[in-house]
């Protein structure tokens, strides 16, 4: 039986994690890190940090270049769509429900020094308790999505 034949036969969600999944794979293999990509990066934590902390050294030395770029382009910038206060009121948010301690203390330091009052940060944190409590709600009673949508205002 031909690739295409057996691709076919599986249900789409199913194909595209698939070749989601063999494409990241490929990417992975066809652009390994480097050594000196490591060192750049930690270069680069400490000069915007003023140092590196500890658990940087249990990171994957090949996963570490690509994590620091992303945490520095969107958590640490202040050029982009969404001012660094909201940003880490919203990872304050999410980091309650998941729960983590680590994200919980280190977001709430970020929101103060971001200039978030200790009533934002409450609010933020009782926003995510109240989604997740109608969450839990609409999901526990099987509220039907259609009519749903239809009542709050959707097509």
């Amino acid at each position: 039986m031909s690739a295409y034949r057996i691709l076919s036969s599986v249900p789409s969600s199913i194909r595209r994690a698939s070749l989601l999944a063999v494409a990241a794979c490929a990417l992975a293999l066809s652009a390994p890190a480097h050594a000196d990509d490591y060192d750049a990066a930690i270069k680069d934590m400490q000069a915007t940090m003023g140092g590196v902390p500890s658990f940087v050294k249990q990171f994957p030395k090949a996963a570490l270049p690509g994590a620091w770029a992303e945490v520095k382009a969107l958590q640490l910038s202040d050029k982009t769509a969404l001012p660094p206060k909201v940003k880490s009121l919203i990872s304050l948010a999410v980091a309650a429900q998941i729960p983590c301690t680590y994200c919980i203390w280190s977001d709430t330091q970020d929101a103060k020094r971001a200039g978030a009052t200790d009533e934002e940060i409450q609010e933020a944190v009782t926003m995510a308790a109240l989604t997740r409590h109608w969450s839990t709600i609409f999901n526990g009673m099987q509220v039907d999505f259609d009519t749903f949508k239809k009542e709050m205002g959707g097509q």
